[in-house]
């Protein structure tokens, strides 16, 4: 539901089905917006790349380890596009939930991501560092169910919030089930905040367990409190 990564691209709600993304060299970054230099309590890109999960079991690092201005990450640009091309039955609900990248405060923020992918299976990351505290609003009532014209095919869209033990000092997650096209896939996602860190995860796959979701989150979790200590 955050249009924040490579992966991300076609995970978000309001894009089509995930497509993952060439691996990238693991020791590229972009350079960050010179605008964006965070204080000595806002982590900078490369401090938040140090937070970001190493490759799960099982799988294989995707994309990046990408860091730089959120704005300007090719990942972030990516998943922008792919909600621009979708045509939304609500088009309100292709950018809720997620850090505004209309306001400059959060284009020039110092970000990090990294995906992982294995088979038809993806989980993506990102961290950005607020200059000041901000969490996404929840997702409006109206955007728990909707459908979206994607690449000539109807897709339908359907999230309910999950049960998510609190995780920093604000959490949130959902689930949501994507139908149309080629079958039916599950988007689980969740956002963090520590300080003026947030995390944000997508795990893609044919069928997503809440409980695995929330062990990954636990996992991010630790990283992000030792980021921001």
């Amino acid at each position: 539901m955050m249009a924040i990564s490579g992966c991300a691209a076609d995970e978000v709600v309001g894009a089509p089905l995930p497509d993952v993304p060439p691996a990238a060299d693991p020791s590229a970054t972009t350079p960050a917006d010179p605008s964006a230099t965070p204080s000595r309590s806002a982590p900078g890109a490369a401090r938040l790349r140090a937070g970001l999960l190493p490759t799960p079991k099982g799988m294989s690092l995707a994309y990046g380890p990408e860091a730089g201005a959120f704005g300007s990450l090719k990942s972030t640009r990516q998943g922008l596009s792919a909600v621009r091309q979708a045509k939304l039955d609500r088009p309100e609900c292709g950018g809720a939930g997620q850090l505004d990248l209309s306001k400059p405060e959060v284009a020039e923020a110092p970000a990090a991501v990294v995906a992982f992918s294995s088979g038809s299976d993806s989980i993506t990351q990102a961290l950005v560092s607020m200059p000041a505290s901000a969490f996404p609003a929840p997702l409006p009532a109206q955007c728990a169910a909707y459908g979206a014209e994607v690449r000539g095919t109807r897709v339908t869209y359907r999230t309910r919030d999950l049960d998510m033990p609190t995780r920093g000092e604000e959490s949130r997650a959902y689930l949501t089930t994507v139908s149309g096209g080629h079958g039916a896939a599950q988007v689980g996602s969740v956002v963090i905040r520590r300080g003026k860190v947030i995390m944000s995860m997508l795990v893609v796959g044919r069928k997503v367990a809440p409980a695995d979701l929330f062990e990954l989150a636990g996992l991010a979790d630790q990283n992000l409190a030792r980021i921001t200590r």
